[in-house]
């Protein structure tokens, strides 16, 4: 009859955790002593139809503490038969008298239910095997309230298995490639592998009761007993052991995230879920820009040129990844700010140490952006944007599982348009010639981008757990409205690019601890810069005289350059424990590049940019980590070595190109540590010897106005973190967080462009320390209506040279540079507002940026310097949020620059003043 019933039943949380506090008293723990016999729910704790009450965390029991029984055994009870006859259901409370060996001697009822259920739930009670409960490390008795929950049976359904395979001993770390299966007690099987981070699901399981196996070969072996609910997803945890030791118990858990994992790292990692922003108008630019360490500066709106800064290095200092794929080989030529928020599931910042598996040769440190890795589930979602400025923007992503098969399809796309016709202060000539002050419109200034994403392939098979094969095509256009500053304004100025490209990532455990990941594909990006205008324009957008074609200089421009890349990506991981791991990393990567001037003075003369430039970047790493005391302590060591061969041919008249060639050996070392001294307070530690090889254009120059370079030497930096992180220290008082770090870049050989209007060339010209230290903290009010957060950074970046170009400015502050600047947000947020699912909340942006000199300090009299002024900026938004189930629709009303603040990242080039955004988006 039991197979004709489906019933829950639940330990009460709140009576088993009294009962465990009261155990220091007298040693016996009786749940009545929490004041009412009636069973009182704790948050989160519902009833759980076929699953057992979860156990106690592992972390959470130290010695000296007293912990509540956890169920070993459990027996079923039958469903009476009359009651089930006439269609009746119903829940008996028991009060459970645990003794110190487990056993259930007594199960009184509580709260009868009648018809036969009292009965059988007190005969299967009696059956029940605990784990008993514990003062310190002594077993004692003690009572619970235990409820059953009997429920008529339902059409047939399936549910769901999901879980985690953990090394043997207290560690956290995950079974990569460990064999999972699923047997019914019908004879009935499934069976699926853990991926790298020992995570498995198992879906259309038939409810009821089953057994789960794990095996990982050479590592151990673990069996349970769970249920499978039908239209739900059981979640479990298992431990491997080995031969010998007592088989683990099961525990249901809910693990900490993704992000959560790689932020409680050892790495030197922030951590940016987009969740919510994605619902804001804010762009990529924007929202790491409040971000502590990190600053964007930009040029003008939507779309100009973007600088990012972390830990004050910056442009190539910093490499961009998405997916672990280098960002402008994966269809994003164009710049991290520039890349559609909602396709980004989280951003990783890397603070001046840089995991091997990303391959990269990178001084100041790394950005990867991560899609949607979870590929289990059919979603799509959908927003669309619209403001001032003639701003549009949209964005598309779905995809699709075929479970049976393991087919999986995924499509994204996106469109940027914005005119940035916003208003500038600026200089205007009268008819004389003489210049005052006037406000006018940009008119030149339009930014169009758009793209798409294409994937297919198979997941969770013997032969593959991830095989994807991803193209995509973008395309974006710009043009320039003005030169440095806003003096000379251009009328015809245009530039954009075209990246088409695929690649093919493949995932799959090896077996005996070993795991796979290895990604390449190949790119394509075809640029054009446009310059032929015969007109001087003036700030009202009219020509006001002729002139010879070319605005930018004396000569007209109508280039094209095309590059090919190929690159890979290898990660091989080798589990030799579950405390010790080893990866080995290859990163190769070849660029080759052609282009044509299309308007050459002479076109007799070689053309300076048809001549072919290939570059062949090579970066290795090994790494070692270690994870012990029971994931109390991680080191992570690693060694990298870069390889660079340029082959490169200069024009000659009337002769064949002459061969340019180049080759850079380096090595690099580095260490990251963390150590938890509580679960919720935790202290990093990192240091890296840094490299970044030139680039091809600083190495080859352009054949046009930069002249080559081949003895550039590659620049590097002693890099060094510390920092102490409070995370989510939950009290009544509410949710506490904080972070503090210093950093140290001691930077040698940074290369600059030095010259004059008629020859320019890269140079290696002085070094920098950057010292400096950031800090954040946050607070989120009991219930979680209100949130507050705030950041601020200091660096104390320095030229360190005291020969060469900038040797007369030793010590000076490196210039043009913000030094000193804040972030704050605060979020008010009230749900089941007009629905039982939905939310309103009102948010608040501020950004402060302290004033700093654009030339080196001791250059000049202070009093006559160029100053960018310190500014204060302001953002507010109103959004709403209707859901139906996985389903959601919200809306949300923004105004950036509330006060129309006067805004300039750099000196003469004025942002966008007070603006307004509606955002509109839809999730499935």
């Amino acid at each position: 009859m039991t197979s004709a019933a489906r019933f829950g039943r639940r330990a009460d949380a709140f009576a088993a955790l009294f009962a465990a506090g009261a155990l220091l008293a007298s040693g016996v723990a009786h749940a009545q002593d929490a004041g009412t016999d009636a069973p009182a729910e704790a948050p989160g704790d519902a009833a759980t139809n076929g699953e057992a009450p979860p156990a106690a965390p592992a972390e959470s029991q130290q010695a000296g503490e007293n912990h509540p029984p956890a169920l070993l055994s459990f027996a079923e009870a039958d469903y009476p038969a009359a009651a089930l006859a006439q269609g009746l259901e119903g829940t008996v409370v028991l009060r459970l008298s645990i003794e110190a060996d487990g056993r259930v001697s007594a199960a009184d009822l509580v709260q009868p239910a009648g018809n036969g259920f009292d009965e059988a739930a007190q005969a299967a009670a009696l059956r029940f095997l605990f784990s008993p409960a514990r003062r310190g490390d002594t077993p004692v008795a003690s009572r619970i309230l235990y409820t059953y929950e009997f429920r008529l049976p339902k059409p047939p359904a399936t549910g769901a298995l999901r879980g985690r395979v953990l090394a043997p001993g207290a560690s956290s770390l995950g079974v990569a490639g460990a064999e999972v299966l699923v047997r019914r007690h019908d004879g009935a099987t499934a069976r699926t592998r853990t991926d790298h981070e020992g995570r498995f699901q198992i879906e259309g399981l038939a409810p009821g009761p089953c057994v789960v196996i794990a095996e990982a070969n050479g590592i151990g072996r673990a069996e349970v007993e769970t249920a499978i609910a039908e239209a739900r997803v059981a979640e479990i945890a298992l431990r491997l052991v080995q031969t010998g030791e007592a088989a683990p118990i099961e525990v249901t858990v809910r693990g900490p995230s993704d992000a959560e994992r790689r932020r409680q790292s050892a790495e030197a990692v922030t951590v940016v879920e987009t969740d919510r922003v994605k619902r804001e108008t804010s762009d990529l630019g924007e929202v790491l820009a409040r971000t502590q360490g990190v600053g964007v500066r930009r040029e003008g709106g939507l779309g100009s040129a973007t600088r990012f800064s972390l830990n004050g290095l910056t442009d190539d200092q910093v490499r961009f990844f998405l997916d672990g794929v280098p960002l402008e080989l994966a269809g994003y030529p164009f710049g991290i700010a520039n890349v559609p928020v909602g396709l980004v599931e989280r951003v990783e910042i890397y603070s001046g140490v840089v995991p091997v598996r990303f391959g990269a040769d990178a001084l100041g440190g790394a950005v990867n952006l991560v899609t949607d890795q979870d590929l289990c589930e059919s979603r799509a979602g959908a927003s669309y944007e619209v403001g001032s400025f003639d701003t549009h923007r949209a964005a598309l992503a779905g995809s699709h599982l075929h479970r049976p098969s393991g087919l999986f399809t995924r499509v994204s796309g996106f469109f940027d348009h914005a005119k940035n016709d916003y208003p500038v202060d600026v200089e205007v000539a009268d008819e004389r010639g003489r210049l005052s002050p006037a406000r006018v419109y940009r008119f030149h200034d339009r930014y169009r981008s758009a793209g798409g994403n294409v994937e297919l392939g198979v997941v969770d098979r013997p032969w593959a757990q991830r095989l994807l094969l991803r193209a995509f095509v973008t395309d974006y256009d710009k043009d320039y409205q003005h030169k440095l500053v806003m003096t000379v304004p251009y009328g015809g100025v245009t530039y954009g690019e075209t990246s088409t490209g695929a690649n093919l990532r493949y995932e799959q455990p090896l077996g005996r601890g070993v795991s796979l990941d290895v990604v390449a594909g190949y790119a394509y990006v075809r640029g054009r810069f446009l310059d032929v205008a015969s007109c001087v324009y003036d700030w009202l957008g009219r020509c006001s005289k002729p002139s010879p074609p070319g605005e930018t200089d004396s000569s007209p421009h109508d280039q094209v350059f095309w590059d090919h890349s190929a690159f890979a990506r290898l990660n091989v991981v080798w589990r030799i424990h579950p405390s010790h791991a080893v990866r080995l990393a290859a990163a190769p990567t070849y660029l080759t590049r052609t282009g044509d001037e299309r308007r050459q003075a002479d076109p007799d003369s070689p053309d300076p940019l048809a001549e072919r430039r290939n570059l062949l970047t090579l970066v290795n790493g090994l790494e070692y980590d270690l994870d012990v005391f029971e994931d109390r302590l991680e080191n992570i060591l690693f060694v990298k070595q870069y390889v660079q061969l340029i082959e490169s041919e200069s024009p000659a008249a009337g002769d064949a190109p002459r061969g340019r060639d180049r080759s850079t050996h380096r090595f690099g070392v580095g260490d990251g540590l963390r150590y938890r001294f509580t679960p919720w307070l935790y202290g990093k530690a990192s240091y890296e010897w840094a490299t970044r090889l030139p680039s091809a254009d600083e190495v080859l120059g352009d054949n046009t106005f930069i002249a080559a370079n081949l003895a550039l030497d590659p620049e590097i930096s002693h890099n060094v973190n510390l920092g102490l992180t409070l995370d989510a220290w939950e009290t009544p008082a509410g949710a506490f967080r904080a972070a503090g770090s210093g950093f140290l870049r001691a930077a040698d050989q940074l290369i600059l462009l030095l010259g004059n209007d008629r020859a320019q060339s890269y140079q290696n010209v002085f070094g920098a320390r950057s010292l400096g230290v950031e800090g954040s903290v946050g607070w989120t009010s009991p219930g979680g209506y209100l949130a507050l957060d705030g950041n601020v950074t200091y660096l104390d970046f320095r030229n360190t040279s005291s020969e060469g170009a900038f040797g007369d400015f030793e010590g000076d502050r490196i210039p043009n540079r913000p030094y000193l600047f804040a972030n704050g947000t605060a979020r008010l947020q009230f749900r089941r507002v007009f629905a039982p699912e939905d939310e309103v909340a009102l948010t608040w942006n501020g950004r402060y940026v302290h004033a700093y000199f654009r030339s080196w300090e001791s250059l000049g009299l202070r009093e006559l310097k160029q100053v960018i002024p310190s500014q204060l900026v302001h953002s507010a938004g109103l959004g709403y949020v209707a859901r139906s189930g996985q389903a959601s629709l919200s809306t949300t009303l923004e105004m950036q620059n509330l006060t129309d603040e006067p805004v300039f990242d750099y000196f003469g080039t004025q942002r966008p003043g007070r603006s307004f955004y509606i955002k509109i988006t839809a999730e499935l």
